[in-house]
């Protein structure tokens, strides 16, 4: 005979979930001790790793009560179609599940492809620099093209700072330096 916290060790639940299946009838009364102390056979043992098994396959403790009450003889009539239809109906309800998770799936995949985001993610200053220095650009010239960019079109040169990824003081810092000619 197994107690409480026995069983649910053996059968990798909580001893509360445990205490919850047999509160709603899912669980018969255990046999009690003469201490009072549950005492569970290996018939519960059998009862309590069905239940598991159907929670794992997602099935809703209402549908677990009917399975289990036709496997125990409970209920009367084509109990094996019934048992089968409700498997079959949870079966459909996880293929609507996987559907919509795959359309949550593309929509997240157009997202990330789109142009906007990738040109988002496309450059950074540090690449840009790169770029500058490899043809040839000296720290002053870059100074100067920014100059000369904030000059002729401020916004722009805003909207192209903060592309790069800039932090907003860092851009304050080279507009301000722009605006000076330094």
């Amino acid at each position: 005979m197994l107690t409480v916290t026995k069983l649910a060790r053996r059968c990798g639940v909580s001893r509360t979930a445990l205490l919850y299946y047999e509160s709603i009838g899912l669980m018969a009364p255990p046999q009690r001790t003469g201490g009072n102390y549950r005492c569970y056979s290996e018939a519960d043992v059998e009862r309590l790793r069905a239940i598991r098994a159907y929670r794992n396959a997602g099935l809703k403790l209402e549908d677990i009560r009917a399975i289990l009450a036709v496997q125990s003889g409970r209920r009367r009539g084509d109990d094996s179609r019934d048992a089968s239809r409700i498997l079959k109906r949870r079966l459909m309800e996880l293929d609507a599940e996987i559907e919509a998770l795959r359309s949550h799936q593309h929509a997240i995949l157009q997202l990330l492809g789109s142009k906007a985001l990738r040109k988002a993610e496309m450059i950074t200053k540090e690449k840009w620099v790169s770029i500058m220095r490899s043809c040839g650009f000296s720290e002053e010239q870059m100074h100067r093209w920014h100059a000369e960019f904030e000059r002729s079109a401020p916004e722009e040169h805003q909207e192209f700072l903060e592309f790069l990824h800039i932090p907003a003081a860092e851009i304050k810092t080279i507009r301000n330096q722009s605006r000076a000619g330094a």
